[in-house]
């Protein structure tokens, strides 16, 4: 899922969060980010737990764990934002077009040709169901997390 937005902030990573979720056809268990402030907000990390989702920030300079976000975007650049203004004011539609095409008609190299809702249907016995998701999850486990890596380490180690 992509989105626009004039800056990387609380409320518009807060948004796009909420538009994540309602479009998913399966439960989020998990969001995995680099060190980006934005996720670091009180109100986000809180919103996450209200979701029964747990937020894994990686360490600094780890592009590599990533490497699945890293590579969508640089086909994200390459097939879709090098061929638009993102100033346009068609550019939502152009968006969502493009969402389209990537989740439903696209091949991914990853999936073996498939497009990411053939390999959600492929996977939907096995996917669990939102209840069961948040039946497992332990709030109690989570904690906010601080966006200095250090201190966020230390203050683990306390627990």
């Amino acid at each position: 899922m992509l989105g626009v937005y004039s800056r990387a902030t609380g409320a518009n990573t807060l948004d796009f969060l909420e538009r994540l979720i309602e479009e998913m056809p399966f439960p989020i268990q998990r969001i995995q980010t680099d060190r980006g402030r934005e996720f670091f907000a009180e109100a986000i990390q809180q919103r996450l737990m209200d979701w029964a989702i747990k937020f894994r920030p990686i360490p600094p300079r780890s592009p590599h764990l990533n490497g699945k976000v890293e590579r969508t975007h640089r086909t994200d650049r390459e097939e879709f934002w090098d061929m638009v203004d993102p100033k346009d004011p068609e550019i939502e539609a152009k968006l969502s077009e493009w969402q389209h095409h990537w989740n439903w008609h696209r091949p991914h190299t990853a999936l073996g040709g498939m497009s990411p809702i053939d390999r959600v249907c492929e996977l939907l016995d096995k996917t669990p169901l939102g209840e069961a998701v948040e039946a497992v999850y332990d709030g109690s486990r989570e904690r906010i997390r601080i966006a200095d890596y250090r201190l966020d380490i230390a203050l683990a180690q306390l627990k």
